[in-house]
């Protein structure tokens, strides 16, 4: 409370407070507490502007990750839908994400050096592929050119990315008779089983 003094001089009254010396310490520490209540908010100023930045951050690298493993997956998937059923779109060793979920950096890395690993096979696979069918297109050109070189030897179509069914065989001609004679021609069987 305030303590004042009332001096009466004439017409004009006035009345003059003085604080007391209880009253001091009380405002020192509302002062006191306005001033750690200022430091908090700057603190917590600081605080928040160093997480917006960090959040800006991860944001970023999110954004870089997921554009990379976006990028690795529309590789994947062309390479896979141009070869199959060839080669096989499932990864048996990859890492199985249980549910939908936010994936952490660290979890999205493992997903995109997977796919990059995934991706480096499937195009090994597909030079292979491609070698393979090179290579049995080249030996039905020369079963076709000279089937007596190549007596009963069977290429399945499978091998030239032609199809699923049907086998080329070299045989003779005339069963017995045509194999004696060394009459051999190639024929591509009727299908599938």
């Amino acid at each position: 409370m305030l303590e004042g003094a009332y001096r009466g001089a004439g017409s004009g009254d006035v009345f003059t407070a003085t604080p007391q010396p209880a009253n001091i310490g009380l405002v020192k520490r509302e002062e006191e507490r306005m001033a750690q209540i200022e430091q908090l908010t700057v603190d917590r100023f600081r605080q928040d502007r160093d997480s917006d930045v960090r959040l800006g951050q991860e944001r970023a690298a999110r954004e870089a990750l997921r554009g990379q493993v976006a990028k690795l997956e529309r590789e994947l998937s062309g390479l896979v839908a141009h070869t199959f059923p060839h080669i096989s779109p499932l990864d048996e060793d990859g890492e199985i994400l249980s549910g939908p979920r936010l994936l952490s950096l660290g979890e999205l890395e493992r997903v995109r050096d997977r796919l990059a690993l995934r991706l480096g096979e499937v195009q090994g696979q597909v030079r292979e592929r491609a070698e393979l069918e090179r290579r049995s297109r080249d030996l039905l050109r020369r079963m076709k050119l000279e089937p007596g070189r190549y007596k009963f030897v069977r290429l399945p179509v499978a091998d030239l990315g032609d199809g699923h069914c049907g086998v080329w065989e070299v045989r003779p001609r005339l069963g017995l008779i045509g194999m004696l004679a060394g009459w051999w021609q190639v024929k591509l069987s009727s299908g599938c089983p």
